[in-house]
């Protein structure tokens, strides 16, 4: 074969190649919009986010804050332990 019939073969199977990869990405493009589409359609819809008033921090000293300061000591301290070299 020659070189110049070589390169026209080559240019066509990327061509093809190419094209392939175009049509496949379009066709999962279009697919997936369409799903989410239905997925929109049919799907309950989200729970309203609650409007109530925020939850009021704890008073100092109670056990809730107590155990708080505990586990965070011991997450600190775990992590200047491993991280000491």
């Amino acid at each position: 074969m020659q070189d110049t019939q070589l390169l026209h073969e080559g240019l066509a199977l990327m061509g093809l190649g190419m094209g392939f990869v175009f049509v496949f990405l379009t066709v999962l493009v279009i697919s997936v919009t369409l799903m989410s589409g239905v997925i929109r359609r049919f799907a309950p819809e989200a729970a309203p986010a609650a409007t109530g008033k925020p939850a009021t921090p704890t008073a100092p000293g109670t056990p809730q804050e107590d155990e708080l300061k505990v586990v965070i000591s011991t997450a600190i301290h775990r992590y200047r332990n491993r991280h000491r070299n």
